[in-house]
């Protein structure tokens, strides 16, 4: 359904008119499909960080906290201070807002390797980066800046659209989404190009090195020997997912896709899968040209409700019931969290779970699925009932 404004409505019956379509898509669920007010309960003992843009737990109820000027935390239980974990500013530039240290994931065997992997933009070249690092000589409670290693770099045409979510999957590869290099509007068509690393998820193995690659790539990734196409890619016609993580139910890919000035959208990332953009914005025509056919995305919102999608998790923990197999993401201008459940053979029920008016930066997931997430003016909390 689109609304136009005509001589007989003013801006604001519009704006009002957008609202209740809003509230009346989103806040409907059918009979024994409810999705449960939560609320968020500040943790860490009330610790502030600087810009927190990402969140992993580390071990023993442990966590590690990434502020974007290139610092991160370790939080114990019953700390009274984080400590620094590691401190990488020498390396990055973070000047602009979608610039610095941007993600953090552990490589799945750390407790036997102590590798971890960060996502950060450098300066001069301007460049996304993933390097490796390992933890320091007998010291868990530090990561060693001598041991960076540099993995992957993409030179970065512009400041912004850095993506930065970085995720191991349960086959154990890891799974990487630069943006699609910024500039309005896709104007280097990376979302469409299979010659280039931007604008898609990538999907490498860290854990074996290809000639002339400090890492491997999957013989099963999609695009594997095909002319022209970069063997790396795993899905591609994405704009600058911000965030995506596993269902550890069932191992689908789940990523919130920043929109350009209309839609923000949710997606489910599968082999191959062409996603739209620049051609499309979430469910609608953007630029016309070549390509297709897109998958359509699970669920988007317009202006109305925010302007940056912040992805979260479907949520596989035991303190909210009624919230289980429900995908939960947020808006981080708005600050609103929504959470998503599909049904087969109807469109999915959605509804505003909570609006706590805070920049929701990123989620996270503790060992027994329950949700945790970071805004941007330092405090970490935990979803609760």
């Amino acid at each position: 359904m689109e609304l136009r404004a005509g001589p007989a409505l003013s801006s604001g019956m519009l704006q009002s008119m957008r609202l209740l379509l809003a509230l009346l898509v989103c806040c409907t669920c059918a009979a024994g499909e409810t999705l449960p007010d939560i609320r968020l309960e500040r943790v860490f003992g009330g610790l502030a960080f600087k810009e927190p843009v990402c969140l992993v737990p580390l071990d023993a109820g442990r966590w590690l906290v990434v502020e974007r000027q290139g610092t991160v935390r370790l939080v114990t239980p019953g700390a009274t201070e984080a400590t620094l974990f590691v401190d990488l500013r020498d390396r990055l530039s973070a000047k602009q807002r979608e610039e610095g240290l941007l993600a953090l994931a552990l490589h799945p065997r750390f407790a036997e390797n102590g590798r971890l992997y960060v996502w950060y933009t450098t300066p001069s070249p301007r460049r996304d980066v993933l390097t490796t690092l390992t933890l320091a000589a007998g010291n868990r409670d530090r990561a060693d800046p001598a041991s960076a290693r540099e993995v992957l770099s993409i030179d970065d045409p512009e400041w912004n659209h850095n993506g930065s979510a970085l995720v191991f999957g349960p086959d154990g590869f890891l799974y990487l989404s630069p943006g699609d290099g910024g500039g309005g509007g896709d104007p280097y068509d990376s979302g469409q190009r299979l010659d280039t690393l931007l604008g898609k998820i990538l999907r490498i193995d860290v854990d074996r090195q290809d000639p002339g690659l400090a890492y491997a790539i999957p013989p099963d990734n999609p695009f594997v020997g095909r002319a022209g196409a970069r063997g790396e890619i795993w899905a591609y016609g994405i704009r600058n997912v911000w965030r995506m993580g596993f269902d550890r139910a069932n191992g689908e890919l789940w990523a919130g896709d920043v929109g350009q000035n209309k839609w923000e959208e949710v997606d489910v990332i599968v082999k191959g899968g062409n996603y739209g953009w620049n051609r499309r914005e979430g469910a609608h025509d953007f630029k016309p040209g070549p390509g297709g056919p897109f998958i359509e995305p699970v669920a988007e919102y317009g202006r109305e409700l925010g302007i940056s999608i912040t992805g979260g998790y479907v949520y596989r923990g035991a303190a909210i019931p009624d919230l289980v197999g429900a995908y939960v993401y947020a808006d981080f201008q708005s600050g609103r969290i929504w959470g998503l459940r599909r049904r087969a053979g109807q469109a999915p029920a959605i509804r505003q779970i909570a609006w706590p008016k805070v920049m929701i930066a990123s989620f996270a997931e503790d060992a027994q699925g329950e949700l945790y997430c970071a805004s941007f003016d330092g405090a970490i909390w935990k979803l609760v009932p």
